[in-house]
């Protein structure tokens, strides 16, 4: 079964379109191997998993590790949780490459110079939270130094057992800084490197005298601590002085009341020191995954808590490492318009390619005006390509008259040609100039 011919007008408009898509042909492939090299080179789809290095198990770094998945998970990314023993642990994650984020508490590595931040290759999300220091002992214990069951100074720890932090924690080191400036002998106290957990099971049984956290307030075992009866905090009154002495702390205030205000928990304001925790990540994390993660903060971490005002954190003061652009910018607007109406995934591929597409768009501009001349010159070689048969029939009755015949039969050969030539209308009158050519050399063959 054979279709019938298509009309003459559809044939007419699918033969422009063929003129039209073949003189545009390079133009469209020149913007398609531009946009595979800007797709290329600016990578915008970011990988669909994170690994984020948080901390022990009923810690604040477990706690906001969840928050930070649940956040992410919105957008679509994974959030793999790599519980460590803290912060020092996280850090030697990070710069292994065995996890791509993490918490870190201030003061946990030694000040690096430009040469060793550039060579670790990390980047700073922005300062969180502060972390205080929670010296929480026994009372009964402290009754031995102090008439009062209270203690002030660290050197009161003599002969105290003292559980300092899990090695991979920070607070080791941190205490033993504190406990080298207060002139306190390590010897001189029984120190143990328990996890939160079991430590403070040993505290509650008798076997610890005190246990020292670097922990946000929103901590299960914190919380715990500071309800539970005869264990109490200590309270640092040369916190200022330890501000002063040492540039990663802070002083901080427990106002009285804040943990419970019917029980006026605690009774009267507690001065601490502490120390703020940031976000690191490596600088070859994709850029939109630092933004997610820099985003996930301002929203976990924007809200007013017991050591700070509403939208305080996060911050970028005094940061150990260079800020990553991504937080930055979302510190200084925001999210991104397009984000707040548009999926993640495609509000991000626009974010990213907005400034490339400009750029390739003023690349093929000159070369988009090389497509009209391209189009005119194959409708009219459609008409031209004659002439030349058509120079050749005079140019042979010139050299053999006696061809008259001949030349007649080739010249009604091409004039049925001619008239099959499908041109759009605007060129009409190219093709009917031809005709009239064909005419001309028609009409000198019968008088020859």
């Amino acid at each position: 079964m054979t279709l019938p011919p298509l009309p003459k007008s559809v044939r007419y408009v699918l033969l422009s379109l063929r003129d039209l898509l073949t003189s545009a042909s390079p133009f469209v492939i020149a913007a398609a191997g531009l946009l595979w090299l800007a797709y290329w080179w600016l990578d915008p789809m970011p990988p669909k998993t994170i690994t984020l290095a948080t901390g022990p198990a009923q810690s604040a770094y477990a706690e906001f590790g969840q928050r930070y998945a649940k956040a992410l998970q919105a957008s679509g990314i994974e959030v793999v949780l790599l519980p460590t023993d803290g912060s020092s642990a996280n850090l030697e994650l990070l710069r292994s490459g065995k996890a791509d984020a993490g918490f870190v508490q201030g003061g946990t590595a030694p000040i690096a110079t430009n040469e060793q931040q550039d060579a670790e290759a990390l980047v700073t999300l922005g300062n969180l939270f502060v972390e205080p220091i929670w010296l929480f002992y026994r009372g009964a214990s402290a009754q031995a130094v102090s008439p009062s069951g209270q203690l002030s100074s660290l050197t009161q720890l003599a002969h105290m057992r003292v559980n300092v932090g899990a090695s991979g924690s920070g607070v080791p080191t941190l205490m033993q800084t504190l406990l080298d400036m207060n002139r306190v002998a390590p010897r001189s106290i029984t120190l143990s490197q328990l996890d939160q957990t079991p430590a403070t099971v040993k505290l509650l049984q008798g076997q610890l005298d005190a246990v020292v956290f670097a922990s946000a307030p929103e901590a299960p075992i914190v919380q715990m601590l500071l309800q539970t009866p005869g264990i109490r905090l200590m309270d640092f009154h040369q916190n200022e002085a330890y501000a002063r002495r040492l540039p990663f702390v802070t002083p901080a205030t427990l106002p009285s009341g804040i943990v419970d205000l019917a029980r006026k928990l605690p009774n009267q304001d507690v001065h601490l020191i502490a120390t703020t925790t940031s976000m690191l990540a490596r600088e070859d994390v994709h850029p939109a995954l630092r933004q997610l993660l820099a985003q996930a903060a301002m929203q976990i971490h924007g809200q007013a808590g017991w050591f700070n005002r509403a939208r305080e954190f996060p911050n970028a003061d005094n940061a150990e490492y260079p800020l990553a652009p991504e937080a930055e910018r979302t510190m200084r607007t925001g999210v991104p318009s397009l984000q707040r109406y548009i999926p993640f995934t495609l509000a991000n591929l626009i974010e990213r390619m907005w400034l490339a597409l400009g750029l390739i768009i003023a690349v093929l501009l000159p070369l988009g005006k090389i497509a009209p001349p391209l189009y005119a010159f194959r409708v009219r070689s459609r008409v031209f390509r004659w002439y030349g048969q058509l120079r050749e029939i005079e140019e042979r009755l010139e050299a053999s008259p006696t061809s008259v015949p001949g030349l007649l039969e080739e010249l009604n050969a091409l004039e049925s040609k001619v008239e099959k030539i499908i041109v759009p209308l605007s060129y009409t009158d190219e093709l009917y100039t031809l005709r009239n050519h064909i005419g001309m050399v028609r009409q000198r063959l019968l008088t020859a």
